[in-house]
Order: C-alpha cells, then structure tokens, then sequence
C-alpha cells in the first residue's frame, strides 16, 4: 500500500506538521452516517490502516454517528501516535440518519460538544477545532467568541472554519488566528474556488470535503485516468493534490480496499496541462 509520506507535509497553524493527504472519518459510521457501523471490527482495521499508510492527519465530527465516530477513533488508536492530528468539529446536529444537518452555534451548546469531543476522543486539547457550519439563529461573533474562550482555556489549540465564505472567515480573523478552511470542494463544484486561492495567500490550510463526486459526469476525468491505467478517484485526488499547496485532501472510507485504492493516488503524476484541463473544466 502507497505511505502517504509520498505526499509531502504541511503544516496546521503553524507548528503541526502532517502529510498531505489525511483522512475523513465520516464513513465509519452506520448507514445514514448514524449509530454504529454494521461491521464494528472493518472500522476498527479502516482506522488502525490508516495510521500504518503515514496518515497522521484524521478529520472527524460529534455529529458523525453522532458521537461514533470520534469513539472508535479513540478505540482503535488511543494512546495515539504522537505525530497524529485529530481535528474534530462542532456546530451540526445529527438528529436521526437519512436527514439534514441542523446547526446549532449557540455558545453553550459549541461548549457542550467540545467538551464532549475532548473525552471521547480521551485527549486534554484539540489541535484542531473547526465551527462546522454557521448559524443564521446565532450571531456569528457570538459562535466563534466561545470557541476563544475554549482556546483561552487551553481545550482548543488552533481554530478552523466550515461551510464558510470570504466575509465570515474575515469576520471570524478579527477576532482570532484563523488555521483551516473546511468547504465542498471538487472537479465539479467550484464554489469555493477563490477561498482555496486565499487558504493559498494566507498559509491557511484547505480541507476539501465531498472531493470525490458526480465523476461520470466529466469526460475530462475518464479520459486522464485511461491515459494513466488509474482509477477516476485516483485522478480528482492527484488533481486536488496538484491544484494548491494548501490543499489538504481527507476522502473518507470505511473500506480496507478503498481506503487503498484512495492512498494509489499518491503515485499518480499528473502534469500541469492535465491538472490545468480538470481546473478550467
């Protein structure tokens, strides 16, 4: 299996240093991302798997279960290496499988699951904590102002942002350093094209979340991954990998055999007019 070693570091915030492919660890989770998964043991192997391929950077959520998956996190690798990362967020509610993501930034209740998250995942401060989504019920100030205090108590160590635009992350800097940029990014779903850029400007890293999707639908892909014998997955990884160095990619899995076939991305070298053709397209 291909070490994610391969792909280089960056570093979060400053002073941690992790390669450059990570880990998102929604998929653990059962169906509907809620309760646990139907096969407990294969999340346990997916995980542990992940440590073995030089993953040190693990990206996971309360809501993921919720609470399941920063439990088996912990099952499966507590004590944890000491050069592993776990960022985790706040903010969304996971009130039943199959339906929407409420937000919730109301002070107490971010506190509520910070607080949660610190002893699920077993470890005294989180070095990476991101506000999952804003809240339009909640004062946006008033959301990331507890997540400071959090910091100020020494349970956060760097703060990051989800689901965010340019005015947000400015609104969120005039209060705090801001560390990570956590938006849907892929080949097709260029929303956040210019934060990716900005991320880029400001030594910000880039988390793009859904990076593997609609893939039949864009030629450009199919016709890269025959000319390298690679998969599609493999060809939107390599292009994220290419298309920024703040670019920190996390696919997700619950899978030994996919979580493979993501890590065969890393030997994969497109070149700059390929990774040009899948950014204009």
């Amino acid at each position: 299996m291909p070490n994610a070693t391969s792909a280089g570091t960056i570093d979060v915030g400053g002073d941690l240093t992790v390669n450059r492919f990570g880990y998102g660890a929604m998929r653990i989770t059962g169906p509907g991302i809620w309760g646990p998964p139907a096969d407990k043991d294969q999340a346990i192997a997916v995980l542990r798997g992940v440590v073995d391929a030089g993953i040190n950077f693990i990206d996971t959520a309360d809501s993921y279960g919720p609470n399941v998956s920063e439990e088996l996190i912990a099952e499966a690798l507590h004590p944890y290496p000491e050069d592993l990362v776990i960022a985790t967020k706040g903010g969304l509610l996971r009130p039943e499988p199959f339906v929407g993501w409420p937000a919730d930034g109301r002070p107490e209740h971010l506190r509520e699951v910070c607080e949660g998250s610190l002893r699920r995942l077993r470890i005294e401060q989180i070095p990476l904590y991101q506000f999952h989504r804003p809240d339009p019920k909640v004062p946006f100030e008033d959301s990331i102002g507890e997540l400071v205090k959090l910091k100020d108590e020494g349970k956060i160590r760097h703060i990051g942002l989800s689901n965010v635009n340019e005015e947000q992350i400015r609104a969120a800097q005039r209060l705090t350093p801001i560390v990570s940029i956590q938006n849907r990014y892929n080949v097709d779903d260029r929303a956040s094209e210019t934060i990716v850029d900005l991320c880029e400007q400001e030594s910000m890293v880039f988390l793009p979340w859904a990076p593997i999707q609609d893939l039949d639908k864009n030629p450009t892909i199919h016709e890269i991954a025959e000319r390298h014998s690679a998969s599609a997955r493999q060809v939107v990884l390599a292009w994220l990998l290419g298309r920024s160095p703040a670019m920190l990619p996390i696919p997700g899995t619950g899978d030994l055999e996919h979580l493979e076939d993501n890590l065969a991305a890393l030997d994969l070298k497109l070149s700059q007019a390929e990774i040009a053709s899948l950014t204009r397209a």
